[in-house]
């Protein structure tokens, strides 16, 4: 299979995150907004129920023979697994529930999020308060028990969802202040040393290839400066980015991306309703897409099938009449680059 042909069909999806706490709503939402083609549903992660349903409970409740648990300042390492991650672990449950109600007979790609190994150093705190992120040891042991959580969760959707081709994105918003060396610790008096380059990428390609030889991936980042090159390296089929964040310095490494056979996801539509005007225009929201295109030499041809077109970020500080109408814009500007490329 060629790097572009795993994404055929996914025009359009969503981040992960959507407002309120009703698990079968939001999995309508994500399932209806792109049925028929429209582009790829995903298993909603619904963060207004508390702890553990934030993406970093979510994800640690995910973890193999690793638990956390919530202090004041966040999460904490535990020794077992108590109230906080079973709740989170319950949730997860509970929004496989509602997917697999709403996905019955669905052939096609559907995506499951989960934060990638370096977010999750940077958030989880060891036992004395600093993030995982200052003890290397710990780290490579945070991103082995991930990606055999992984591995067991996938498995999961799969047995689920048989019909359907798994996606796994990993959330790095965390990875360029991972790799500039600008995470606070817990003082905030100091930041933590950035982490070498190639044990960045060694650690996220151990953890992408939880999705097996034949899986899908890619990583997601709503911050500034994401590592293009390095996401490549590292095995990713698709990078996911907020496309109003994207400078000229960055531009020659989408180029490159593109024509490596990278699909990328990018953020043209506003992920909350303050920043919302303009959605009567699809054509107008891709506009910058097809802009780029053209600075970059690239054939318009290629839009379609180069490009999923995403809200900026995740939908939980939405509206829910907005999360859909987000939802339902980015189908339609999909369908407006595929059908006016130039």
């Amino acid at each position: 299979m060629s790097e572009k042909s795993k994404f055929s069909g996914c025009p359009a999806t969503g981040i992960g995150s959507m407002p309120g706490g009703d698990a079968r709503e939001a999995a309508k939402t994500v399932t209806g907004s792109f049925a028929d083609g429209q582009g790829m549903p995903y298993l909603a992660e619904l963060p207004a129920r508390g702890p553990g349903a934030d993406m970093i409970g979510r994800t640690i409740g995910m973890l193999v023979e690793m638990y956390g648990h919530v202090e004041p300042s966040g999460w904490r390492i535990s020794d077992r697994p108590g109230r906080d991650t079973r709740r989170a672990r319950s949730w997860l449950g509970e929004d496989l529930d509602a997917l697999e109600e709403f996905t019955q007979g669905y052939e096609g790609l559907l995506k499951v999020q989960a934060v990638g190994p370096w977010t999750l150093a940077a958030a989880l705190e060891l036992r004395g308060g600093e993030a995982m992120l200052a003890d290397a040891g710990a780290c490579r042991d945070l991103a082995g028990s991930l990606a055999e959580g992984l591995r067991a969760h996938l498995a999961e959707v799969r047995r689920r969802m048989p019909g359907a081709s798994v996606v796994l994105q990993l959330d790095e918003p965390s990875l360029t202040a991972v790799l500039l060396g600008r995470v606070r610790s817990a003082s905030g008096y100091r930041t933590y040393r950035a982490v070498d380059r190639q044990i960045v990428e060694a650690t996220l390609r151990d953890v992408l290839a939880a999705a097996g030889e034949d899986g899908t991936t890619l990583v997601h980042s709503c911050a500034p400066e994401v590592p293009l090159a390095l996401l490549r390296r590292a095995g990713a089929d698709g990078v996911s980015l907020d496309f109003s964040l994207l400078t000229e310095r960055e531009e020659e490494a989408i180029g490159e991306a593109v024509e490596g056979g990278t699909q990328l996801f990018l953020g043209v539509v506003p992920s909350t309703d303050a920043a919302s005007e303009g959605l009567s225009d699809p054509g107008g929201s891709v506009k910058g897409v097809r802009t780029l295109w053209r600075r970059l030499g690239l054939n318009p041809g290629t839009l379609a099938e180069s490009v999923t077109i995403t809200p900026s970020c995740g939908l939980a500080g939405a509206s829910p009449a907005y999360a859909r109408t987000a939802l339902a814009h980015s189908a339609r500007a999909a369908r407006s680059l595929a059908d006016n490329p130039e």
